[in-house]
């Protein structure tokens, strides 16, 4: 984890019952359709994102200042990896994960790719699982980004239906919200991309076996 100084909103001189009230204030258009709650981030949301910059608190009031704009936020520190796919095979991977399995953590649309977040750690060890698991030429090209990375998210503000820019596909509603680690995210990257090339892929935590081998029908009692 970074050792950086970090003016976390916790350490606010302020009471907590004045910092809630602030925040209130703040993200309040956050809160006024329900609706959109799945697709527009809230104010704990907005924390959570915050806490992987230097300094949450100036970057809240600039967020603030500008609800409509893009947010640039930087990746590793200890808060959170994304793995960055091509859109359709993002949506299919989202599919498996939700219908199949643990379900997902936030994720985002932008510029025809996928932007699915991710535990500290995953950038680094999903490029090399995909490669152990022979998985590398079924799995469309992978963007991993971690520390030193830095991805642009969509506004506080939803875009209009149908307007371009970013946009959340799962919107962060907590401060702690729950992130796919690298083993989860490679049985997603499987599972969709054995829908899509069932015929020629397969996965396996064992080399594969040996051509030259002899192989023997245990299948029927002598």
């Amino acid at each position: 984890m970074s050792n950086r100084p970090r003016d976390d909103i916790s350490a606010a001189p302020c009471s907590p019952d004045r910092h809630d009230e602030r925040r209130r204030e703040i993200f309040a258009f956050l809160r006024e359709d329900e609706r959109h709650r799945t697709a527009r981030i809230t104010a704990p949301g907005a924390d959570w994102l915050a806490s992987a910059t230097a300094h949450p608190r100036s970057v809240l009031a600039l967020w603030e200042s500008r609800p409509s704009a893009p947010l640039a936020v930087p990746c590793g520190g200890g808060v959170f990896d994304v793995v960055n796919v091509p859109a359709m095979f993002g949506r299919r991977m989202l599919d498996r994960l939700w219908s199949e399995g643990p379900g997902s953590g936030p994720a985002a649309y932008h510029r025809g790719r996928m932007l699915l977040f991710a535990a500290p750690g995953t950038a680094q060890r999903l490029p090399s699982l995909l490669e152990w698991e022979e998985w590398g030429s079924a799995v469309p090209p992978l963007l991993c980004h971690g520390t030193g990375d830095a991805i642009t998210v969509p506004p506080l503000a939803p875009a209009p239906a149908g307007g371009a820019g970013p946009r959340w596909i799962v919107a962060p509603d907590t401060r702690h919200p729950w992130l796919p680690g690298p083993e989860i995210l490679l049985w997603a990257c499987v599972r969709a991309a054995r829908g899509t090339s069932a015929a020629t892929v397969r996965i396996s935590i064992f080399p594969p076996a040996d051509q030259d081998a002899k192989v023997y029908d245990v299948s029927r009692r002598r």
